[in-house]
């Protein structure tokens, strides 16, 4: 894990992640593994020209971590 990204997430903190869940609490925490699931999964449903800065940099670091630099879209 990168030093900026933490082991867990708030979805609510992250437009198009929270977009993503469909039956949970944005504001409950979830696991950096399970964001970057979630992700890779449901890509096709996020709006890349709606990310922040900030969520850009979160999706880079979590393929990092766990997509070996790759994002599987």
């Amino acid at each position: 894990m990168t030093a900026q990204m933490a082991d867990e997430i708030i979805p609510n903190d992250f437009p198009e992640l929270k977009s993503l869940l469909m039956d949970r609490d944005p504001l409950c925490a979830i696991s950096a593994k399970e964001a970057f699931a979630l992700y890779e999964r449901n890509w096709r449903f996020v709006d890349v020209r709606k990310l922040t800065e900030h969520e850009a940099q979160l999706v880079r670091e979590l393929a990092t971590v766990y997509g070996h630099g790759v994002v599987l879209v």
